[in-house]
């Protein structure tokens, strides 16, 4: 049985630390670069909503389904992001990846893989998990993307799923990657970072 605890998780150029109420002016800063409250397929905290954005992510780590991070640059420290562990369930060993974001000028970067990374092998290397998930808005065609490169396989779509900032229904896509299938995955991941 996994026993998901707050951890620390470096490789340059990010640093993964659990999320506190310290980071509220960071993420409020991460989530002007682009204005990303705007994406109403996303859950980047509007300015005014960061705490209790934090706070909403704390109750659900104290709940037990929920292990969030601030994203920081290794170098600088500045915050740049935000993602989870969510949806955990220990006795299955399965957790998910997910409240992925990142300040515009992070797109396109090794950012994101590099976190994932970092996620991805805790997870299955020293979790223990069995499967590790991933949901996103059938709209997000940029994170359906990004976690296809991850190696996950898409399992499917549940239609008229959950309410979006803006009152519409989303249907979700949801991925997965095996325990099995994370040392060919984590090949390619180490592949496309050496090129980056």
């Amino acid at each position: 049985m996994m026993h998901v605890r707050p951890v620390e998780l470096t490789q340059a150029p990010v640093r993964l630390v659990p999320l506190s109420l310290d980071h509220e002016d960071g993420l409020r800063a991460a989530a002007a670069d682009g204005e990303l409250w705007n994406l109403t397929f996303t859950s980047v905290p509007e300015p005014d909503d960061t705490r209790g954005y934090i706070e909403r992510a704390l109750a659900q780590q104290a709940a037990g389904n929920r292990l969030p991070f601030a994203v920081l640059d290794s170098a600088s420290g500045r915050v740049l992001g935000s993602t989870s562990y969510h949806d955990i369930v220990a006795d299955l060993d399965r957790l998910e990846i997910g409240y992925t974001w990142y300040a515009q000028s992070c797109w396109r970067t090794a950012i994101n893989t590099t976190a994932k990374l970092l996620l991805m092998q805790h997870a299955f290397e020293t979790l223990g998990a069995a499967l590790v998930g991933w949901r996103t808005d059938i709209l997000n065609l940029r994170s359906q993307a990004a976690i296809e490169r991850l190696g996950a396989h898409r399992e499917g779509v549940i239609r008229h799923d959950l309410r979006r900032r803006d009152g519409t229904v989303r249907d979700t896509v949801r991925y997965s990657l095996l325990a099995s299938e994370w040392p060919a995955a984590k090949a390619r991941l180490l592949v496309r970072l050496a090129r980056a």
